[in-house]
């Protein structure tokens, strides 16, 4: 799976470079990418989920993109 992974990544940073793809396009890759990981603010998250924002931190997986904090929730 890295294999694909990398070829993934290696293939966006040339449409970028050569122009294929926009800034447009690659924010519309990260909101796919988004919705495949049904990532939410942990706020958001535990507001959604009925739960508390210390049960999200702890109990759910979190991960650091842009300086803010997500909850992964797509079991």
């Amino acid at each position: 799976m890295p294999e694909l992974r990398g070829k993934i990544n290696k293939n966006i940073t040339k449409g970028l470079e050569s122009g294929q793809l926009s800034n447009s396009d690659l924010v519309q890759i990260i909101e796919c990418a988004g919705d495949l990981l049904n990532l939410q603010t942990r706020s958001s998250y535990a507001k959604s989920q009925g739960i508390s924002y210390n049960g999200a931190k702890k109990f759910r997986q979190n991960v650091n993109l842009f300086g803010a904090t997500f909850v992964i929730d797509n079991d």
